[in-house]
């Protein structure tokens, strides 16, 4: 093997070490399964088995349907057409070559293998006409929307496979922001169309989206109201890409998912997907531009795969407040591996939508290039829902504008990085009773983050009433603006920390937490403050073998917080 790089991979909160060897050439599959192993051990945990879809050899060519490559016919009915015959046949696979192949929305069966040629394009209708307005789900809440381009329910057995291009024609569907763009594409949208919101600080595509916008929570079905009641703001209730719900064994591969209106992929309450070689692409600040969503899924593996987006990149849901605590649908058994991650509000995602809980996640030799949060950990009073036995080995990232790792039980529904000129108050704490919508993260086991650049290297915010919780983190090198930060945390281990920091504040701050365990803490600034404690309810805080100085006039305590609760070695 070539180019070796030796990375000591070991078990948090234990001083157990194994040798990984990573091949900085492409992977194959005895690398990536020797990979696996080697996660399974140091974590001492079994990663879950995936099924994936076998089809028939059957092809089922659109063309004998009606259906022309020439960018201007309609091809709905001849594509769906030909899906509908292949799976009546028992399955197979339905081919699109060269071309460009315009049409609207389409929906997958059973047993069907849809198949984009890498010099094909299926370009989704910018006539938001041809979309039913349907009730669907937005955000982890059942809600009005828009019918998806691409849709499967209740099916088995389905893939879409290729190295093809499917654009969903997001640009006529989404608002933008002006702070998102330049001066001179701000003026080239405005001139294109559309209109404005009052204050002019958003474009919209049309009236009827603006009509839903201002309306003040229409996006979900009021009791006693038909469907036709929304038609005024049919346009506000824009569609994701594909959605796939209540459906089993399912693969995508080797295909761009590009230009969504909303989220890119979801899979929604469904079981054994694989995501492989797949790039999801969508602008930069396309409006709920995630790349993937999954939701209330088992079983689940994505890897090899790109993504540059517009919001969170590879994230994970399980339904939002008390729906998604009704519908008690855990995401579970997910492994996440061996992906890069361009622009998004969050290379790893869990939540805010989290309400049904999260649990055995296994991510590991993924990559963070320019995402707004490196791992990005958030939710928000009133979600509930479990966050538990997350594993993360092996975290790249460079030139990251906010946090590299983010725990946040304060999410506020804004983009993590504000906006030139924006002001964000940090939040009022308070007590509030612990009941079945207080949201908990804990178990979690961070092992090996390089990051090359970042505003903050860790960022731990719980709420008073339940704190993150058992957060174990080792084998950190963090190149950041500020070190660390720690507010109402329970249970925090790092070990084997080395930060590379740039301003003048303390290198360790600690507000309100307990049981904060520092072992193994070096810096390149041995001259900065080392630590500083606040708050009344701080406690048990241990440093040991750190390499700088941690006399009196190197730490300070204040509102509260007594000097007798830090302990050094």
């Amino acid at each position: 093997m070539k180019n070796l790089t030796k990375i000591y991979f070991g078990l948090c909160g234990f001083a157990v070490f194994n040798l990984l060897t990573v091949d900085l050439q492409a992977s194959n599959p005895s690398e990536e399964k020797a990979d696996s192993i080697l996660f399974e051990k140091t974590f001492n945990v079994k990663l879950p088995t995936i099924k994936t879809p076998v089809f028939k050899k059957d092809t089922f060519y659109v063309e004998k349907y009606g259906a022309k490559p020439d960018g201007i016919t309609l091809n709905t009915k001849s594509i769906n057409a030909a899906i509908d015959a292949c799976s009546k046949n028992g399955g197979g696979v339905v081919f699109l070559g060269g071309g460009v192949w315009l049409t609207g929305p389409i929906q997958l069966k059973s047993n069907v293998n849809l198949h984009v040629k890498r010099d094909a394009i299926l370009l989704f209708t910018k006539d938001k006409s041809q979309y039913k307005l349907v009730e669907g789900n937005w955000e982890g809440k059942p809600a009005l929307v828009n019918e998806s381009p691409i849709s499967a329910f209740n099916v088995e057995n389905v893939a879409i496979t290729g190295e093809g291009i499917i654009d969903g024609s997001g640009e006529v569907w989404r608002l933008v922001k002006k702070g998102k763009l330049t001066a001179s594409q701000w003026k080239n949208l405005v001139a294109s169309g559309g209109v404005l919101s009052k204050d002019g600080q958003s474009w919209m595509p049309s009236e009827s989206y603006k009509k839903g916008d201002e309306a003040g929570n229409a996006r979900y079905f009021k009791a006693g109201s038909k469907l036709a009641d929304y038609e005024p703001m049919k346009d506000f209730y824009r569609p994701n890409l594909f959605v796939i719900a209540n459906s089993k064994r399912i693969l995508l591969e080797g295909v761009t998912f590009q230009n969504s209106p909303a989220w890119c992929l979801h899979p929604l309450m469904s079981e054994d997907l694989v995501l492989r070689n797949v790039f999801v692409k969508n602008p930069w600040y396309a409006q709920n531009g995630d790349g993937i969503d999954i939701e209330s899924c088992k079983n689940v593996l994505i890897e090899n795969s790109t993504f540059d987006v517009g919001d969170d990149g590879i994230c994970i849901k399980s339904g939002r407040d008390e729906a998604g605590r009704k519908r008690a649908m855990p995401t579970e058994d997910v492994i996440v591996r061996n992906n890069v991650v361009y622009h998004a509000h969050g290379g790893f995602v869990i939540g805010s939508e989290m309400s049904g809980g999260a649990k055995n996640l296994y991510v590991y030799n993924n990559s963070f290039i320019g995402t707004d949060i490196g791992l990005r950990f958030k939710t928000t009073r009133g979600r509930g829902g479990i966050v538990e036995n997350v594993y993360i080995a092996n975290s790249y990232m460079k030139d990251i504008p906010g946090d590299a790792i983010l725990f946040d039980m304060y999410y506020e529904a804004k983009d993590p990085v504000p906006l030139a000129g924006e002001k964000r108050p940090a939040p009022v704490a308070e007590f509030k009773p612990v009941t079945e919508a207080t949201p908990q993260f804990k178990n979690f086991y961070i092992k090996n983050v390089v990051c090359n650049g970042a505003d903050k290297g860790l960022f731990v915010r719980g709420i008073p009433e339940m704190n993150v919780q058992n957060i174990y983190l080792e084998d950190l090198t963090l190149e950041a603006k500020t070190g660390i930060e720690i507010i109402e945390g329970n249970n925090i281990n790092i070990k084997n920390v080395h930060l590379i920091t740039s301003d003048k504040n303390p290198l360790i701050f600690v507000e309100n937490s307990k049981k904060i365990n520092i072992d193994g803490f070096k810096s390149d600034k041995k001259d900065r403050m080392l630590i500083s404690v606040s708050g009344e309810r701080s406690a048990d805080i241990l440093l040991k073998n750190s390499d700088v100085n941690a006399s009196k006039t190197n730490v300070e305590f204040n509102y509260g917080a007594k000097p007798s609760i830090l302990k050094t070695k």
